[in-house]
């Protein structure tokens, strides 16, 4: 299998050992995104639904580094520290893609890195 890093400046980097996304021959693979601004360094915002926005933003601007946008998206995770905020992070999400859906896994978890609100990761196909 070939595989390579991507990497680009419009997201934030990685900030462990990991690399920001993925490219295999067809796919790409994108780490979970923190709603980290990569101007600022600082979040997008402390409400569910600017940090949304933002995770988002960086998986668009990952994807674009590879002349792909969210229609090539097939599977998202999203990983929320407070499952109360589903209905508010649905609707950033949904102005995010269109039909058909991305398939899509959402979970409640006990903390998220940096204390944030959410973290989204996605799969991409060319």
């Amino acid at each position: 299998m070939n595989k390579s890093k991507l990497e680009t400046d419009r997201a934030p980097a990685a900030i462990g050992p990991y690399s920001q996304a993925i490219h295999t021959e067809d796919m790409i693979y994108i780490s979970g995104q923190l709603p980290i601004d990569p101007v600022t360094g600082e979040f997008g915002g402390d409400m569910i639904q600017t940090q949304t926005m933002r995770s988002l933003q960086n998986i668009k601007e990952i994807l674009n580094s590879e002349n792909m946008d969210m229609h090539n998206v097939v599977k998202t995770t999203v990983l929320l520290k407070n499952m109360d905020d589903f209905a508010e992070m649905n609707k950033v999400y949904a102005q995010f893609f269109e039909e058909p859906y991305p398939a899509r896994a959402a979970f409640q978890v006990a903390k998220l890195p940096k204390d944030a609100l959410i973290e989204i990761e996605a799969i991409a196909v060319k």
